[in-house]
């Protein structure tokens, strides 16, 4: 049994949002219904009556309602979701239009604050949405954004919803052919941009990869620029460019419709990492974003309109999206955007305070990097409004999850997600419900029906394994981009297991609490004499040695076998010297196994990551077996790989 680190009181549990759909669903159903486990079996094994439910529970604004749930469950992928039903994913998320409670406040770093209300922020929406349609954009055209995490990104991309357009979107911190690998893709008709961001205090020109994405992407006819932090007078090197302001409808147009279009019409196109290839362009449904992503936001982080969230991230990663729609609970987004640990660590700590965050949004990168800071918030700040972490992005240690019970707050739900951008939610969730063990994700998400297989295809409980979904469900992909005949679909999730997603995670579900513990993907998984090892186990104990930063575990092709390489990245000042390399494999030795032991440890100056800060193991396998790296600049840091790229020789001895 892991470690118990937080329970919810029963007083606590009778005012989440849980307790009141656990009743609706009692009371409908006439069941007894008692707790969240008994609640995800029925969910999983009456899916009709469950997503129709919820459908009804979160009061879904729609000019038509559904005739069929789904049509066919057998259909995998291909089951069609809410079939008949004409609804505007826009116009649920700004159902409380009438409110002047905030809805979006801005922070640009220590530079700038800028707060919407939900009134306000309707109206700007619709002026948008209507200067899109005076602009010749018809449903089913596709809208791209190269923005910052600010305020005009989340418009634009409810306006584009609002007229039936599908939206995708790119962070400014990307390079331009990095965006034009993605947004060139789907043929954008119009862009928004800024003309600039702050990033550790300094400023960043935006329009010069402005404009050589307009000359790398044909289709684009108009290029919206909103001012931020960049100089406005070189706007007009943009082609086709207007400002952000005279653009938009003089005033509110009173007779505004948005566009009623079926469950399944495209809202947005997500791209993958694109580390081992052009990034995958998956298209997901109005409907199925929708009710997933409020049935993630309302039930398992029980999130209310008194709330006020901030999510870490930017609009490269799904996590931008989610937040967004916590605006149809009616609650407050914070969106930071520049560097959280600018001036100092405690920046972000600041201004959760300053603006009574309740609910916070982290990546266990981040909490890493904070406990190898040994920065304790608690002692910096007052955090008396927050009342719940969400964290995400990669797997968290058990001394990650002791860390924020520790140094944050004793008294609060620390809620950790794993799904990821193909289904733009989550398969493993959270529930204000039941107890936090140390290492484990609560649970699987309501209606996610997910496994653990072994290596013959089979369910399994308390070892390692595969994670996989063995029914469908609504925010799964329609399609991908550009794949007529489904083969990069079926090739991406039914390839290994016919009919059964696998999403290549590595994973445990626990049989006595019913959580779950991740290991890494699937495709890093390291396989020394055939032995199968999650790259995580070695990554949560060499992080406990404080003369190291980060660290990147490979197996290499040697000799017939596979041997583990491990590159460190130690603290400024440190050298990998061998006391330290013997202290790396005695703490691996100890804590999990000989096998974990690497054959190679070897010191880096950097570790390559994604746009989202994930580690990048498989750029530098292929690098290390010899195998060419086919897009690095899909990147943060591309200049990383150099270095492997050196040791190789040494290496292939």
């Amino acid at each position: 049994m892991r470690k118990l680190l937080w329970k919810p009181s029963e007083e606590y549990i009778k005012a989440t949002n849980m307790n009141s759909f656990i009743n609706y669903v009692n009371e409908k159903f006439s069941l007894k219904i008692c707790d969240y486990k008994s609640l995800y079996k029925w969910s999983v094994n009456f899916p009709k009556d469950f997503w129709g439910t919820l459908w009804h529970y979160l009061d879904i604004k729609c000019s038509k309602t559904y005739s069929t749930v789904v049509d066919d469950l057998s259909k995998f992928p291909g089951a069609n979701w809410f079939v008949g039903a004409k609804l505007n994913y826009a116009e649920n998320i700004l159902r409380f239009s009438s409110s002047s409670a905030p809805a979006i406040i801005f922070r640009g770093e220590s530079k700038i604050r800028k707060e919407i209300s939900h009134e306000e922020l309707y109206g700007q929406v619709v002026r948008l949405a209507d200067a899109l349609r005076k602009d010749g954009i018809k449903p089913g055209d596709t809208i791209a954004a190269y923005m910052p995490n600010m305020a005009e990104t989340v418009i634009a991309m409810l306006a584009c919803s609002a007229v039936g357009a599908i939206w995708c979107s790119c962070a400014t911190d990307i390079g331009s052919q990095a965006a034009i690998d993605r947004l060139g893709q789907v043929k954008p008709s119009i862009l928004f941009t800024t003309d600039g961001y702050f990033y550790k205090g300094k400023c960043f020109d935006v329009l010069k990869n402005a404009k050589q994405i307009v000359g790398g992407i044909k289709s684009i006819k108009r290029v919206v620029i909103s001012h931020y932090a960049g100089d406005s007078s070189k706007i007009s090197e943009v082609p086709n460019n207007v400002c952000w302001e005279n653009y938009l409808s003089e005033s509110i147009p009173q007779d505004f419709q948005f566009e009623q279009l079926p469950s399944e019409h495209p809202l947005v196109v997500m791209f993958s990492s694109g580390t081992t290839g052009k990034p995958k362009c998956m298209v997901q449904s109005a409907a199925g974003l929708l009710l997933n992503q409020l049935k993630e936001l309302v039930l398992q982080n029980d999130l209310k309109s008194c709330d006020r969230m901030l999510y870490i991230t930017t609009c490269s990663w799904m996590m931008w999206n989610w937040q967004a729609a916590a605006l149809g609970a009616g609650a407050s987004i914070v969106l930071y955007d520049g560097n959280p640990s600018y001036p100092d660590t405690s920046a972000i700590w600041k201004i959760l305070e300053e603006e009574k965050a309740t609910i916070f949004g982290l990546s266990a990168s981040y909490v890493h990097a904070l406990m190898a800071q040994h920065f304790s918030p608690k002692k910096v700040v007052s955090l008396s409004a927050l009342r719940a972490i969400s964290q995400t992005g990669s797997a968290l240690s058990e001394e990650g999850f002791d860390y924020i019970y520790r140094e944050i707050k004793e008294d609060l739900h620390f809620n950790s997600i794993a799904g990821g951008t193909d289904i733009n939610g989550c398969f493993s969730s959270g529930n204000p419900i039941s107890p936090v063990y140390s290492g484990e994700l609560q649970g699987p998400g309501l209606g996610m029906k997910i496994n653990c297989y072994n290596q013959n295809g089979e369910p399994v409980r308390d070892e390692q394994g595969e994670l996989v979904c063995e029914i469908p469900a609504p925010p799964m992909p329609i399609k991908f981009w550009n794949d007529p005949d489904n083969k990069r679909y079926m090739d991406a999730y039914f390839g290994v297991y016919p009919g059964i997603w696998r999403h290549g995670d590595y994973v445990m579900i626990h049989s006595d609490t019913g959580g779950i513990s991740y290991y890494g993907r699937s495709d890093s998984i390291l396989k020394p004499s055939g032995v199968r090892i999650g790259t995580a186990e070695i990554y949560n104990q060499v992080q406990k040695i404080p003369q190291i930063n980060d660290s990147l575990a490979i197996g290499q092709n040697y000799k017939g076998d596979q041997r583990i390489i491990l590159f460190v990245q130690t603290k400024e000042g440190i050298e990998l010297d061998e006391e330290l390399k013997k202290q790396i494999k005695t703490i691996l030795r100890k804590n999990a196994s000989p096998r974990h032991v690497p054959a190679i440890i070897m010191s880096t100056p950097d570790i390559p990551r994604t746009l989202n800060m994930k580690k990048v193991e498989s750029a530098v396998t292929n690098i290390i077996n010899g195998r060419k790296v086919t897009n690095r600049e899909a990147l943060a840091n591309p200049e990383s790989l150099d270095y492997f790229e050196q040791v190789l020789p040494q290496l292939s001895k």
